[in-house]
């Protein structure tokens, strides 16, 4: 009976590790995604009845794959030891929420949507800047606390001189930080913002292009160096994890001196020990 089960479980592993296998994982997650998009348009209406199967056939499909990636690990803990699999597992959980309920089907909608998520779950490399993104968050708080700091700055200072030029702009420093951040995005603002300063003070230039030089290109190329940093790090320990890629080779390596280090330790010691 052990045996038998070890047998299919390696079956479901196999399975699993199948780039066919994968592949229609995705497929199915892009057909998901292109059934939530055909129910936004009224063109659709005539097919809601192919479109609800589509979806059931959608969600029967997600709830085997799941199980199948349960079957195939030695305890069900271990599946549920991973961030990924947890999520997956909550996003085909979700979609088992029906859709004839009235009361529900908002819900099951919105439920719905978060599906095509799961492409993340499936590509490695979207995982990466996934897990970038999250742990780059608190190093980017710093460089927001700084940036806000400089807002502040150059609100105060733009209050004081350019209140008169618009008071709907300047008004406050409030106004002025938002008037800033219109600056910051570059949306109009010369026209709306610049050269109606630089009619009352020619040398505004100079408050504007500081702003724009310390925000929309030191502050900007610091965000993307933080996370180009921790995706760097994420990458290396992905290819640590799957035993591919230079930095396996490289760790291997090291694995190998120290071996063949402790062989010249203990060599040497029994050279000693004879002598």
């Amino acid at each position: 009976m052990a045996a038998s089960a070890s047998n299919w479980r390696g079956r479901f592993e196999q399975l699993r590790a199948n780039k066919f296998f994968e592949l229609a994982v995705i497929a199915i997650i892009i057909l998901s995604a292109l059934l939530i998009g055909a129910k936004t348009y009224e063109e659709t209406s005539r097919f809601q009845q192919a479109l609800v199967v589509l979806d059931m056939g959608v969600t029967a499909f997600f709830l085997v794959e799941l199980l199948i990636r349960m079957a195939a690990e030695k305890r069900l803990i271990d599946f549920f030891k991973k961030g990924w699999n947890v999520f997956d597992f909550l996003i085909v959980v979700a979609s088992l929420v029906p859709l004839n309920d009235s009361e529900m089907v908002l819900l099951a909608r919105l439920l719905r949507i978060f599906r095509v998520l799961r492409l993340v779950s499936m590509i490695p490399e979207l995982r990466i800047l996934m897990v970038a993104l999250f742990k780059s968050i608190p190093r980017m708080g710093y460089v927001l606390l700084l940036m806000f700091i400089i807002f502040y700055i150059y609100g105060a200072v733009g209050s004081f001189l350019f209140v008169d030029v618009d008071p709907k702009l300047w008004g406050n420093i409030s106004l002025a930080m938002l008037t800033l951040f219109q600056v910051a995005t570059f949306e109009s603002w010369a026209t709306a913002v610049l050269y109606p300063a630089m009619e009352h003070y020619p040398y505004a230039w100079i408050y504007f292009l500081t702003f724009i030089f310390l925000n929309a290109f030191v502050f900007l190329n610091m965000m993307i160096g933080i996370v180009l940093d921790v995706m760097q790090k994420e990458s290396v320990a992905i290819e640590l994890e799957n035993g591919e890629g230079e930095a396996a080779e490289l760790h291997g390596l090291r694995s190998d001196v120290r071996e063949l280090r402790d062989q010249l330790n203990r060599m040497e010691s029994l050279l000693k020990e004879r002598s």
